[in-house]
Formats: structure tokens, sequence, C-alpha cells
């Protein structure tokens, strides 16, 4: 990629010291036709409008030389900078698949996450029948059904962000356990 770059786009310097040269060339190339013109006007020999010829003919050879190679180069640099573009663009969205992936399609972590969701609706249908229960609720049963929805949504999450489970690990925060209750 850094080859490219350098490839493509010169430093102001030398871009400034080809624009010098080419304007001295062509300052030369000018200068040249001009006197050729003025000895053939003088002398009226054939020999000097033949100089003049030749001289037109080079200074309209480079003028077409110089506007094709800047046409050229212009061409290359949308070229390469469309390019660039277009990699940039590959690597941005293979960045954003690569950290939104998930092993998706997987039919046994599919079949757990089923089971995950399972046990928290089973889970808050034992919660919400033991609070209309008011006064005569099981407190105990509400706290174990509560934990069993904490520990289940925590391993669910842990197996859609396996990352979490071991950054959980790293952290040395221990993993929550207890019993299920159906």
């Amino acid at each position: 990629m850094q080859s490219v770059e350098s490839a493509s786009s010169s430093s102001p310097a030398s871009r400034a010291a080809a624009g010098l040269g080419s304007k001295i060339t062509f300052a030369v190339m000018i200068t040249v036709l001009l006197v050729a013109i003025v000895f053939a006007a003088n002398q009226n020999h054939i020999i000097g409008w033949l100089v003049v010829a030749i001289s037109a003919g080079w200074l309209i050879l480079a003028t077409a030389v110089v506007l094709f190679v800047r046409r050229g180069a212009r061409a290359v640099n949308n070229q390469v900078k469309n390019a660039q573009a277009t990699f940039a663009a590959q690597q941005n969205a293979q960045r954003a698949d690569t950290a939104s992936a998930q092993p998706a399609g997987d039919p046994m972590r599919d079949s757990k996450l089923d089971h995950s969701f399972k046990i928290v609706e089973v889970q808050t249908r034992v919660v919400n029948e033991e609070l209309r229960k008011g006064a005569e609720a099981d407190q105990q049963m509400i706290e174990r059904a509560l934990e069993t929805i904490a520990m289940t949504s925590s391993n669910a999450r842990d197996m859609i962000n396996p990352d979490r489970a071991q950054q959980r690990n790293n952290d040395s925060e221990p993993p929550i356990s207890g019993d299920v209750i159906n």
C-alpha cells in the first residue's frame, strides 16, 4: 500500500522541479522558433524557412507529448485513487464483518440458546405466579428463579459473544453458578 501511494503522489518539490524543467524547455524551443523566423524573414532564404518549419514542428510535437503525458498521468492517478478507495472500503467492510461476526448457523449453539430462552421464560412465569400470591408468595422461590434467570442469561450472552466469557475469566470474575429450577 505504501509503495503505491509513494509512486502515485510525488512531493511538491519534485513536481515544481519537473514543471520548471518543462517551462525552460518550452521557452528555449519558442526562442529558437522566433530566432529562426527573424533570420528567415531578414534573409528570405529557403533554408531559413525550412529551419522555421522544423522548429515549429518540434514545438508542436513537444506540446502534444506534454499534453498526452499529463492526461495519462492524471488518468493513472485517478485509477490509483479509485483502487485505494475500493481497497479501503473492502478493508473496512472486512473489519466490520469480523467485528460483528458471530458463529451463525451452528445448530448446537442455536439449540443451547433456545433452551436458555425457554428457561428464562419458565422462571419469569414462576416469579409472576409467586408475585400474584401477594403476601403468601414464597420469597425463596422468587430469589432462586431470579438467580436462575441471571445465570442463564449470562451463559447465553457468553455463547453469543465468546470474547465476553474470556474477558470475564481474565477479570477473575467468578462465573455465575446455582441450581436450575424447572
